[in-house]
């Protein structure tokens, strides 16, 4: 009989009854019945009952083990009477009587108990994260996300993709965010970046000739937590093509993902493929997002038109200063208590607007404070452009365009929410597409790249010569599910005359591009194929399938919103002889005073 086992703790069934096994794991649980005693062993595999006689030599051992600690029994497999199986457990017709056990590892007492759904504070859970990792959800979702990157990796090979690894200790280069910088030792003063995402490299791949790359990629981002971010590292499904078109990027991903939410998703919906395609300008429009989640039936209108001129004269005013008003509808509203408005009107103010007017449209007739300063005609547009019938309400929001698309998103959001009528057991998907390649910086009135600097313009060299800047639309695309962004992507500008013409819209010389961008920019100088690609993030995958609203839940080990990580006490400080190795000094901002004679603190020191 092998030392520690003869099966694991998911494993024996009627079928073993009469056998001997040997079993070891965590004391789960106890339940002392007076003359019988039983624990619950737990596995990574699962749990089986066992139980010991009051008569039994081992039982004082058994009863005086503490829970999580470790132990090792051999007994005999016999079956559950009837009204004692337990049919929420595979190993719930059996049991083991124990005969020999050996306390392989005393646990203390707890500071969180495993067993049971008791929630703890997040400091708690990190702190003492191998214990957080036992507890049976938990450990299912790390479980789930190993199953879905064995998915992504063998669904990738199927579709013709090759798996390499690029560098982790690499060149700063801007992102989008902040990099995390390694000293280097050898080279004085200078620095390694660990990747912000494998960008370039990707990208020589294609220019070096091999054609479908992919990787599980690890990518590292020195930027605040939040529910769908974990700050400092994260996986994404990296992914490039050589010799492609945008649909071609879409028909090779599709599937993968399509495929892994079919497999993971218990059976809930998935938007069958090919997914369906929404411009940027009517994702903004109608959804008040670039991340639209299409389980929200809410659909936003323009009707700037209806208020222009109009006597209601807020918005008449604003109007005339530039401003837009979105409409929001809100199918049966119309049949809602006052306090259902004054609710929303004063969450409105909570988020920083003026407030959130509205319709209500009943038989014959159009109520509320609006209504009473609109003709007919003006309120007969808006029910057309909103599909308003009685009964429903109607919510505006009116305010410079940027400001009146995301909040009406946002109200968009929440009264789908009041009214319960986001679309349950689904996953849908979407792409985001056509993206401007530009927009105005209104604090300084230039032109910026407004999403990914290398993305190919649609309409080549010529749109950038010709066209309007803030016109010209790029080859950029967001894969969206459920509202949540999962990637973004693009196809590349793989030629140097069309990239030194897009930066120098953008304000930047070609000597800085050189400066900054000399590696892959000279790379394109010795013949680079059109290619493009994306990069899902496995993390969020894993969080919708495992319909986690925190991104943490999914993750082995994340530091918290502070980026710091509590169980092994990151980020810490050096030993100075470590940092004369690497030839730094600290330049430390001095602890702010406190008290009546506080002022404010000099920066460094």
């Amino acid at each position: 009989m092998h030392q520690y086992r003869t099966h694991n703790c998911g494993q024996l069934r009627l079928s073993d009854a009469g056998s001997a096994a040997r079993l070891s794991g965590w004391v789960h649980r106890k339940r002392d019945h007076g003359n019988l005693l039983f624990v619950d062993l737990r596995d990574h595999y699962g749990v089986t009952q066992c139980v010991v006689d009051v008569s039994s030599p081992v039982f004082q051992t058994l009863e005086a083990a503490r829970p999580e600690s470790v132990i090792r029994v051999t007994g005999k497999v016999v079956g559950r009477s009837p009204e004692t199986v337990n049919s929420k457990l595979p190993t719930g017709e059996i049991e083991v009587q124990i005969q020999e056990v050996e306390i392989l590892s005393t646990a203390d007492v707890l500071p969180m108990q495993v067993a049971g759904d008791q929630e703890y504070p997040e400091d708690m859970r990190l702190r003492y994260r191998y214990l957080d990792l036992r507890r049976e959800k938990v450990h299912a979702n790390m479980l789930l996300r190993s199953k879905v990157i064995q998915s992504l990796r063998q669904r990738m090979i199927d579709q013709g993709f090759v798996e390499y690894q690029t560098p982790i200790l690499t060149a700063s280069s801007p992102e989008g965010a902040r990099d995390y910088l390694v000293p280097s030792r050898l080279h004085p003063g200078k620095f390694y970046a660990l990747p912000q995402a494998p960008q370039q490299f990707k990208q020589l791949l294609m220019v070096a000739g091999f054609d479908r790359y992919f990787q599980i990629a690890p990518c590292f981002r020195d930027e605040a937590g939040r529910a769908d971010r974990s700050p400092g590292e994260f996986y994404q499904l990296d992914f490039e093509m050589s010799f492609v078109t945008q649909d071609d990027v879409f028909n090779a991903i599709e599937p993968v993902l399509h495929g892994v939410f079919e497999e993971f998703g218990g059976g809930r919906a998935v938007t069958p493929y090919p997914f369906p395609r929404i411009a940027y300008d009517d994702a903004m429009l109608k959804y008040g997002s670039d991340k639209p989640d299409l389980r929200n039936p809410l659909i936003i209108s323009d009707v700037t038109e209806a208020f222009r001129g109009s006597n209601f004269g807020i918005f008449a005013k604003n109007i005339d200063k530039g401003a837009i008003v979105r409409a929001i509808p809100a199918p049966g509203a119309g049949d809602r208590p006052r306090s259902f408005f004054d609710k929303l009107n004063d969450w409105a103010r909570s988020e920083g607007a003026a407030g959130l007017g509205y319709i209500i449209f009943a038989e014959g007739e159009a109520k509320g404070p609006i209504a009473k300063n609109l003709d007919a005609d003006r309120i007969a547009m808006i029910a057309q452009a909103t599909g308003a019938k009685p009964g429903d309400a109607v919510f505006f929001v009116c305010d410079r365009k940027p400001v009146a698309e995301k909040f009406a998103g946002t109200v968009r959001t929440r009264i789908c929410n009041e009214l319960d009528l986001l679309e349950k057991d689904v996953f849908k998907f979407c792409w985001t597409v056509d993206f401007p390649m530009y927009e105005l910086n209104e604090e300084t009135n230039q032109i910026e790249f407004s999403h990914n600097p290398f993305s190919m313009p649609q309409g080549g060299l010529e749109a950038l010569e010709t066209m309007n800047p803030l016109e010209i639309k790029a080859f950029q695309y967001d894969i969206v599910c459920n509202g949540v962004e999962l990637s973004s992507g693009a196809i590349r500008n793989h030629r140097p005359d069309i990239m030194y013409k897009a930066f120098e819209i953008a304000g930047y010389d070609k000597e800085h591009v050189e400066e900054h961008f000399g590696g892959m920019l000279n790379a394109f100088k010795f013949g680079a194929p059109p290619h493009g690609g994306s990069a899902p993030g496995v993390d969020r995958i894993v969080m919708l399938l495992a319909d986690e609203p925190n991104i943490r839940e999914v993750i082995l080990f994340p530091m918290n919103q502070q980026a710091q990580d509590l169980l092994m006490g990151s980020p810490a400080e050096v030993a100075p002889e470590r940092l004369r190795e690497l030839h730094l000094k600290l330049h430390l901002p001095q602890a702010k005073k406190t008290g009546p004679d506080a002022g404010s603190a000099p920066q460094g020191s």
